[in-house]
């Protein structure tokens, strides 16, 4: 938990230089915050009246690194699928080619790397042999609003002991993170990875995953296609902390469905939509009035 000085000086420090450069990331290794802002997480707060602010609903993860505690999500993922809780852990791992060698050719030194798809993570059984491995992608969410410049600007100013409420209406956009950003991943690596007798591991965060419809479930690991690693984030010691949540089995066709899925409106409450957005941009255009 950050006191209002910090909240404060790390506020102001951000408006000087225009990201928190230098500022060490609490859970990466030997790395300093990337995420402009260094804001790693979001939640909704709520505030009725003349009374306090107050916090409502889970965390929802915002950068990739948040992800990284204490390397949890790795041990979690090769214990479930590698059985070892102690993998090697390989970021990055080239996976699509920009050459394209013919069947009797292999690239040329020239080419060798220059890939323009890759793995987040390969996870690999430090003893195996043959080797043994695991697929993972990691998937933090986008949100949608106002940039947090203006949050900022409010707490460096705020000098109460109590938390401010945000400045600007922010959501999380499940629609960028999940059919725009994610899917095209799955889609572009499971088939080639299930060939290869492998699994795809994703870890997510509770809001993603409740977010998903009607997944579809994988009674048995050895079934699936995908495993998908829901996490949850607990409060101790008002700090908070990732832990484990949910594992679920499922196949990629099931996957597809349920980041895509929905129910199409009604074309009558599609229509009462459309007068609602009319009214509240063109407020003077009367619809009652024409035939």
């Amino acid at each position: 938990m950050v006191s209002p000085g910090e909240r404060r000086a790390w506020a102001e420090r951000e408006l000087e230089v225009a990201g928190l450069t230098g500022i060490p990331c609490p859970f990466q290794r030997n790395a300093n915050c990337n995420k402009k802002g260094g804001v790693c997480s979001l939640r909704m707060f709520e505030k009725i009246g003349e009374g306090p602010v107050q916090p409502r609903g889970p965390l929802i993860t915002t950068c990739p690194n948040r992800f990284l505690e204490r390397d949890e999500i790795f041990h979690w993922v090769s214990e479930t699928i590698l059985g070892t809780a102690m993998p090697l852990v390989l970021s990055e791992v080239g996976f699509l080619d920009r050459l394209v060698p013919s069947s009797d050719e292999t690239a040329d030194e020239e080419g060798e790397g220059d890939f323009i798809g890759r793995i987040d993570n390969v996870l690999v059984h430090p003893d195996r042999v043959p080797i043994q491995w695991c697929a993972l992608e990691i998937q933090a969410v986008y949100f949608s609003g106002r940039s947090m410049r203006q949050e900022f600007v409010m707490l460096s100013r705020h000098e109460g002991e109590d938390f401010p409420f945000p400045t600007a209406h922010r959501r999380p956009d499940w629609r960028s993170s999940g059919p725009k950003r994610l899917l095209p991943q799955l889609q572009t690596k499971i088939p080639t990875i299930r060939t290869w007798g492998k699994k795809m591991a994703v870890v997510i965060d509770r809001g993603f995953f409740e977010s998903l419809v009607g997944l579809e479930r994988e009674r048995y690991l050895s079934n699936a296609e995908i495993v998908w690693f829901v996490v949850d984030y607990g409060s101790e010691y008002q700090t908070w902390s990732l832990q484990r949540g949910d594992v679920a089995y499922t196949k990629l066709d099931a996957s597809v469905k349920a980041l895509t899925g929905g129910t199409p409106l009604s074309k009558e409450r599609f229509e009462e939509e459309l007068i609602k957005k009319i009214r509240s941009i063109y407020p003077s255009h009367d619809f009652s009035t024409r035939e």
